[in-house]
């Protein structure tokens, strides 16, 4: 047990047990997931580290040895998910003092990043290029995430019930919970829950598609079939090369939809509030290459215009 532990015991042993007490059924299952990988990659790296043993010099070899395989931003996330069970040993008297202070997080070269998002003619191109038949296929969901910007998850989830064409919205309350066999799962966050405002093209669309289905079942998912975001990726690379457009992902898809937005003008806040962002730093973050593309798009109509006073 964790109260039980010594400086003597092993540093993966008292991780091991304080994911258990601190993790499990206290954060969603994809995130323990990658504690349960940092694990790993600690039984892996320093299986026979003591607690007693864990100063700067042990935890920054642990982070070092980490780094050789792993990109600069990966060993950052590594260094965050060991970060929390350390600093819990520090006030436990089982580590002398913080061995975290002052790392250095390294990594390998990135790789060449492939496109993220299309611009507005490739998108349309793409939808375009859409054979949209009567049936549900991944053309429908393509067409869905490019217009709404949501979640492959979320995505997933959408049931006829979920569409409200009097008041044009879609409504955003679950997931779809494909990582682990499926079935209905809370959103990311309380403020992943929303409103989505949905064109009347769409509306015409859909309205005709989920006719007489069931108001309750995805629309996206088939009965007692397992759901990959692979095979949803692999359908839209197909339709990317059909349609002459750089390759992206389902997620670069609703990288376009919040990019599109904010190109033609939509604040920054409304983005956030449609993407189902926890807060208006994620977007910021997110898109902070458009949005200085954007300020100094500012900067010269400023100029302009104070120009024109004279």
């Amino acid at each position: 047990m964790l109260n039980e532990m010594t400086k003597d015991d092993l540093f993966c042993r008292y991780y091991k047990e304080w994911l258990a007490v601190y993790k499990e059924d206290a954060v969603r299952q994809v995130t323990l997931n990658k504690y349960k990988l940092a694990l790993k990659w600690i039984e892996q790296i320093c299986p026979a580290l003591r607690l007693g043993e864990m100063d700067r010099i042990a935890y920054q070899n642990l982070l070092n040895q980490y780094a050789k395989d792993h990109e600069r931003q990966t060993t950052m996330d590594f260094h965050h998910l060991l970060k929390g069970a350390i600093l819990d040993a520090v006030d436990e008297g089982l580590i002398p003092r913080d061995p975290t202070r002052k790392a250095i997080v390294k990594g390998k070269t990135p790789r060449p990043k492939k496109k993220r998002y299309l611009n507005q003619f490739e998108l349309q191109k793409l939808l375009a290029s859409l054979e949209l038949g009567q049936e549900i296929s991944w053309e429908w969901f393509i067409l869905l995430v490019a217009k709404t910007g949501l979640r492959f998850s979320e995505a997933l989830a959408v049931t006829p019930a979920d569409f409200d064409f009097n008041r044009q919205t879609l409504s955003v309350s679950k997931t779809w919970d494909y990582k682990n066999g499926g079935g209905f799962v809370p959103t990311k966050n309380q403020s992943s829950i929303r409103k989505v405002q949905i064109d009347w093209q769409l509306i015409v669309q859909f309205s005709a598609l989920i006719k007489g289905l069931p108001e309750d079942k995805p629309l996206f998912v088939k009965k007692d079939r397992k759901i990959y975001n692979s095979t949803a990726n692999a359908a839209l690379e197909r339709l990317c090369k059909r349609a002459g457009v750089p390759t992206i992902s389902i997620h670069g898809l609703r990288h376009t939809h919040a990019s599109l937005l904010l190109f033609a003008g939509v604040s920054v806040a409304s983005v956030a509030k449609r993407l189902g962002h926890a807060s208006i730093n994620t977007t910021e973050k997110t898109y902070l290459h458009i949005i200085q593309e954007l300020e100094n798009k500012d900067v010269d109509l400023v100029m302009r215009s104070l120009t024109s006073l004279v």
